[in-house]
């Protein structure tokens, strides 16, 4: 899958095979640094001015890879939502399952949470952040995507399944429950939420009538 773009329409640069090792551990600072001041002091903290400072790369450097705060707060963002991406098996359960619980994750993980939640503050009322948001929804989704595309192409979901309605429906428990009601969950929750989705998406079978069980 492609990098999406960042809330300035560019593709938020991304470390190359055989990057110099200095380059990549003054990035891994930079980003650090970066994560650490959203969750200390919140979004206006991440500036290249105070990433500089905590992280000690220069500025010059830093404005070369970011040239905003927003592609900055992106990319500090984007690299934990990459981590909690889960490899899928081909078995339709077993791949929702795991997509959930990586967005469990990443709700648990103050970076990620605290992120998303700026995120959906300030899109508000600052078109770069509205534009960061739906690279963020892009890149969280698209696991979730390609998931229920395959299952309806294999007849495991039925074929005029919507698919941004089937993301709704299992993403949205999740951010609710932490996001507005901010609450914990654990696995238990995210395969009761699956369980549900698959029940009440199965495939019509055929000549089954209205309301027909497994029996």
């Amino acid at each position: 899958m492609s990098t999406p773009a960042d809330a300035t329409g560019q593709t938020p640069p991304a470390p190359e095979r055989g990057m110099d090792p200095r380059a990549a551990r003054s990035r891994a600072a930079a980003l650090a640094a970066a994560q650490e001041l959203l969750v200390e002091q919140g979004w206006s903290a991440v500036t290249h001015v105070a990433v500089a400072a905590r992280s000690g790369v220069g500025r010059t450097t830093l404005y070369r890879h970011w040239p905003d705060s927003p592609s900055l707060i992106y990319e500090a963002i984007a690299q934990r939502i990459a981590s909690a991406r889960p490899t899928r098996s081909g078995v339709l359960r077993d791949d929702l399952i795991g997509q959930l619980n990586g967005l469990r994750a990443l709700l648990h993980d103050p970076v990620g949470e605290r992120g998303m939640r700026v995120v959906v503050e300030r899109a508000g009322v600052d078109p770069a952040f509205a534009g960061l948001k739906e690279s963020l929804y892009q890149a969280g989704s698209g696991g979730f995507r390609a998931i229920i595309e395959g299952a309806k192409e294999s007849g495991e979901l039925p074929g005029g399944l919507d698919t941004e309605l089937a993301i709704d429906q299992l993403a949205g428990p999740l951010m609710f429950r932490r996001l507005l009601a901010e609450r914990t969950f654990g696995p238990e929750y995210v395969r009761t939420v699956v369980d549900a989705f698959l029940s009440a998406n199965a495939p019509s079978r055929p000549g089954a009538a209205v309301g027909d069980g497994e029996g």
